[in-house]
C-alpha cells in the first residue's frame, strides 16, 4: 500500500507549520480536510495559508468554492482520493492535514463509516423541533431523503433528527449508508498527532484570535456580507463569524464577540480532542514550543523521505 501521511490536532496545535515544513522537504503538495478553507473569502477567520505559503507548496481544497455553494464530507472524500491517487502516480508523499475529523475518518475508513454524530447539527434541529414542530422536521426530511421518510412517523421526531443529522454531515440519505458496502482502501495512513497542555494550547487560541482581530476579521466579515452573502449561509456558521456577525448587527458589543470567539474556539479543540483521541491509531507528539514541531519534522522525514 502507498503511504500518506495525515496531520491531526485540535485548532492552533502547529498543524500548518509542521505540513509545510514536511511539504517543502518532500517537494510534496497538501491536502486541507478543513471544511471552511474551501470557501473564498473566508482567509482570516479560518486561518488559512498565506499567499506565500500557498505559492511555495500546492495546497489542495483551499479558496475553491463561493461561500454559498455547497461542500459535504462525501465531497471531500471522493475529490481527495483521486488527489492521492495522482500524487503517488507522480512519486510523491501525499500530506493531508486538518482539524475536521469526520473528514478525515471519511477519507481512512470510508463514508459509510463517517457519519457520526454532530452534536452543534444536532441541537440546531432539536431546536427547529421546539419552534416549528414534528411535522416542520418530517417535510424537510422528505425534501432530501423521501425513501427514509416513508418509512418514519412524523412523530418519530428522533429518528427524522437522526436522518437529517446525516445527510447534512455527508450528504447522502441515511438508508445509503446502511446499503454502502466499505472499501478496504489503497493507501497506507499514518497518522501524526500534535498534542498540547490545555492551558498552553488556550493560550495559543486567545493569541490567534486578537490577532484575527488585529488583521482585519471584522473587515472580512462586513465585507463578506455587503458582497451580497446571506449571514445564514452554513459556511458563516462557523466560530469567529457567526460572533462577528452579532456584533455588526449591534447584538454585542465587539469585546463580547471576541471573548466569545475565544470561548468557542476553546470549546472547538476540546471536541477535537475528544473526536481523535477515539482513534487509537494515531501517534500523539507532546508539543510545548516551536522547536518541539521541528523535532517532530525531522523524525518524520527519516520514515517517509524518499
Amino acid at each position: 500500500m502507498e503511504e500518506v501521511i495525515v496531520i491531526v490536532g485540535p485548532t492552533c496545535s502547529g498543524k500548518t507549520y509542521l505540513s509545510l515544513k514536511l511539504a517543502s522537504m518532500l517537494k510534496s503538495e497538501i491536502i486541507s480536510a478543513d471544511s471552511r478553507q474551501i470557501f473564498k473569502l473566508l482567509n482570516i477567520g479560518t486561518a488559512k495559508p498565506s499567499v506565500d505559503e500557498l505559492k511555495n507548496v500546492k495546497h489542495h481544497f483551499i479558496d475553491e468554492l463561493n461561500p454559498d455553494a455547497d461542500f459535504n464530507v462525501s465531497m471531500f472524500a471522493e475529490k481527495a482520493e483521486v488527489i492521492l491517487e495522482n500524487l503517488i502516480e507522480q512519486k510523491k508523499t501525499p500530506i493531508v492535514l486538518g482539524g475536521s475529523g469526520l473528514y478525515i475518518k471519511a477519507l481512512i475508513d470510508g463514508i459509510s463509516e463517517s457519519a457520526d454524530t454532530n452534536p452543534d447539527i444536532r441541537r440546531e434541529l432539536f431546536d427547529l423541533k421546539q419552534k416549528y414542530g414534528n411535522d416542520y422536521l418530517y417535510n424537510e426530511l422528505i425534501k432530501v431523503d423521501e425513501i427514509s421518510a416513508s418509512k418514519m412517523l412524523s412523530q418519530n421526531w428522533k429518528r427524522i433528527i437522526r436522518a437529517l443529522e446525516v445527510y447534512r454531515l455527508t450528504g447522502k440519505p441515511i438508508w445509503q449508508h446502511h446499503d454502502d458496502q466499505n472499501i478496504s482502501p489503497n493507501f497506507q495512513f499514518h497518522q501524526i498527532g500534535l498534542l498540547w497542555d490545555r492551558n498552553l494550547l488556550y493560550k495559543s487560541i486567545e493569541d490567534r484570535v486578537d490577532n484575527m482581530i488585529k488583521e482585519g476579521l471584522v473587515d472580512e466579515v462586513s465585507s463578506i456580507l455587503k458582497s451580497g452573502y446571506s449571514k445564514n449561509l452554513n459556511s458563516l456558521n462557523t466560530v469567529g463569524y457567526k460572533e462577528i456577525i452579532q456584533y455588526l448587527e449591534d447584538e454585542i458589543s465587539l469585546d463580547r464577540a471576541i471573548e466569545l470567539i475565544k470561548r468557542n474556539t476553546r470549546r472547538y479543540a476540546k471536541r477535537q480532542m475528544t473526536w481523535f483521541n477515539k482513534d487509537k491509531r494515531i501517534e500523539w507528539y507532546q508539543i510545548s514550543k516551536q522547536s518541539d514541531l521541528i523535532d517532530v519534522c525531522d523524525k518524520i522525514l527519516k520514515t517517509f523521505k524518499k
